[in-house]
């Protein structure tokens, strides 16, 4: 996945904030690394401190998708006193193993097509139930955000194949304690997203990490899997509301 993701969200809240939409290394825009074993969150991390240290950044409000995330969770210690909200979509500090094996089981395998209807049938296919109500329209929009034209004219995923590297390592799994990371965002105003029909974040998980934190609010989108757009209509109001928070710092529960 890449900054297109955020395209929706971001046409909406374009004109109030000062906008970043993030490409990982080796997806999107972002170049590829020489070495895949940097394709790891704590890579992640020290590229986004960078990035905002560039751009002389000292306070921010962090949205993170999946992997986004992940790294979000693990930027708070570091950035404590520097992010000022938090949104976490449809990832937590566990992570259901039946959702990270269907993850595996298509990361870092090419697919090439010749057309962008055949791209947007392939997305349907692999993504029905994760958005049930979709039609073809939608899934063409998501074959958009995650294919490029190549320069030979046929479409392939817009990112680097070897990502799925330190995937397939022995052992690798193992990495930060997470729930010490959530544990940093304890008074930062969080809005935890989570689809209905997820595969990777479980009610039972997400309820935990709202209990947790002093701060936290816990959306659960109906009839979405992994993971929700952040465009849905009921997810406008809460995520205001989590912005005018972190303006304010006041607590995001009413």
């Amino acid at each position: 996945r890449n900054a297109r993701d955020f395209d929706a969200l971001a046409a909406r809240l374009a004109g109030r904030w000062r906008l970043i939409a993030v490409d990982f290394r080796g997806r999107g825009e972002s170049a590829y690394a020489k070495d895949p074993m940097s394709y790891v969150p704590l890579t992640y991390v020290q590229d986004v401190e960078a990035l905002l240290t560039d751009h002389g950044i000292d306070r921010y409000i962090a949205f993170g998708t999946s992997l986004g995330g992940i790294v979000t969770m693990l930027m708070a210690g570091p950035s404590r006193g520097r992010m000022m909200a938090a949104l976490l979509n449809d990832v937590g500090p566990e992570i259901d193993a039946q959702g990270l094996s269907r993850i595996r089981g298509y990361v870092g395998k090419a697919s090439v097509f010749p057309t962008w209807m055949h791209a947007a049938r392939c997305v349907s296919e692999n993504n029905a139930d994760v958005y049930p109500d979709w039609q073809i329209e939608d899934w063409l929009a998501m074959a958009k955000r995650l294919y490029r034209l190549n320069s030979s004219g046929r479409i392939v995923l817009d990112y680097d194949l070897k990502i799925a590297e330190p995937f397939r390592v022995p052992g690798n799994e193992a990495g930060p304690d997470m729930w010490q990371a959530l544990g940093s965002l304890r008074d930062v105003p969080t809005l935890i997203v989570r689809g209905g029909r997820s595969d990777l974040l479980s009610a039972a998980t997400a309820e935990r990490m709202a209990a947790s934190l002093d701060q936290a609010e816990l959306m659960t989108v109906p009839g979405v899997g992994h993971a929700p757009t952040l465009s849905e209509p009921m997810l406008q109001g809460p995520i205001d509301r989590l912005l005018a928070c972190a303006l304010e710092g006041a607590a995001i529960r009413a």
